[in-house]
């Protein structure tokens, strides 16, 4: 299933922890990871290139964006050295690829021929962005047309995952992905269906009928409530540390909706979160 793995590195702590995620999916799925480093070309623009100027050690001048240019693009290679010793420290076969460009766009495209994307829940900006989710994790989530799987800043060996099924079709894709991944790893998995209506049943009775097929240890449970809320609550007490879900979004403007319980659990968790679209 996971065969080509991509993992977002910026040299924070976040992308380690990404790292140690793609890390451990490549060993268990025998899968190949490709470490992106992308110089953005935003910061090019002439008031942050005045701000960005004592970070670097230096003052303005004449050729003062190739000067930018250079040492990001050393910094760059740099990340990506790193990152290949990793890999080759755990007889993981990967690539690197420094891109130049607008950070979400350049890792959605290298997403095409790529099964899972890998990136941090923020990244090396950390302290500048507002709130819990950081502007290019939030891109990418909307955007890329492969899984995405947001990570925290710590990682921690995956052992009790959780899916939140809605019936829906990406939550559909979720539950295949779920099953694929927890079957490989050998875990048992928790569905849960969050619905004050009939239909919640409907929906357990789904999700028991479809992974019934692969065999592992499943458990379902049904709550009630306000879904993003019953799912952080039920995932805190419960101790798990990865879930599944699907991006609910209805509309044509797919790209601009995550959806808002999606977009709850991204911020809530503390685990990582994988995203189907």
């Amino acid at each position: 299933m996971i065969k080509k793995i991509l993992v977002a590195q910026d040299g924070s702590t976040f992308s380690s922890a990404a790292l140690d995620y793609a890390l451990f999916f490549a060993e268990n799925f025998r899968a190949a990871v490709t470490g992106i480093h992308v110089v953005d070309i935003v910061i090019f623009e002439a008031p942050f290139l005045h701000d960005i100027s004592g970070a670097l050690g230096f003052e303005p001048f004449l050729n003062f964006s190739t000067r930018v240019k250079q040492e990001l693009e050393k910094n760059g290679r740099s990340i990506l050295e790193s990152f290949k010793e990793a890999c080759k420290a755990r007889g993981v076969e990967c690539e690197e690829h420094l891109g130049f460009g607008i950070v979400t766009n350049e890792i959605c495209e290298k997403a095409r021929v790529n099964d899972l994307v890998i990136l941090g829940r923020r990244g090396v900006n950390a302290k500048l962005e507002y709130g819990l989710l950081g502007s290019v994790a939030e891109g990418v989530v909307r955007k890329s047309p492969k899984p995405v799987l947001v990570v925290p800043e710590v990682y921690r060996k995956i052992e009790n995952p959780l899916l939140a099924y809605d019936g829906s079709d990406n939550a559909s894709k979720a539950m295949h992905s779920a099953a694929e991944i927890v079957k490989t790893l050998g875990l048992p998995l928790t569905v849960i269906v969050v619905a004050d209506d009939d239909k919640g049943g409907a929906m357990l009775g789904e999700a028991e009928n479809y992974l019934k097929t692969y065999e592992i240890d499943t458990r379902f449970v049904r709550l009630q409530g306000p879904p993003p809320v019953v799912i952080e609550r039920y995932y805190r007490e419960n101790d798990h540390d990865l879930i599944f879900v699907g991006a609910s979004s209805h509309s044509r403007i797919v790209q601009m909706v995550i959806g808002s319980t999606t977009e709850h659990v991204m911020r809530a968790v503390e685990g990582p979160v994988f995203i189907e679209r």
